[in-house]
């Protein structure tokens, strides 16, 4: 007898079914949607402070090598003047290179400056 109900035709009304829109699931639905797009804004903006404090960083990480090479350089060519500078080094140039000779003492003249004498008083001076 149960074989025999699959080849009876059965007469099912397939009307569609309106329901009514339940406000107060509806009101919950986008207090829960309000909420959860708070959060995702709460993360996405914490996420953004923390990826901007890290690109700070590293940038001032950056900043700080590029500090310490540019001083070791001012360093290094402060000595490289004071070198250049040697009155040691200089001398040796002047011999080698420029062919001079150091002055011996009997060449050396001392000029005195000249000052010229008070005009007179109550006389005229020209002027150039």
């Amino acid at each position: 007898m149960e074989a025999f109900e699959y080849a009876i035709k059965k007469d099912v009304r397939n009307n569609p079914i309106v329901r009514e829109v339940d406000q107060a699931r509806q009101r919950e639905l986008w207090r829960s949607a309000a909420i959860a797009l708070l959060l995702v804004a709460v993360v996405l903006f914490s996420a953004w402070q923390h990826f901007e404090l890290l690109r700070h960083g590293y940038r001032i990480e950056k900043l700080q090598q590029d500090y310490a090479s540019q001083q070791e350089l001012n360093r290094r060519l402060r000595l490289e003047i004071e070198t250049l500078r040697s009155p040691a080094r200089i001398e040796r140039l002047a011999t080698d290179r420029l062919h001079m000779v150091a002055p011996g003492l009997g060449d050396a003249t001392v000029i005195q400056r000249v000052v010229p004498p008070a005009a007179p008083p109550k006389s005229i001076v020209a002027s150039r």
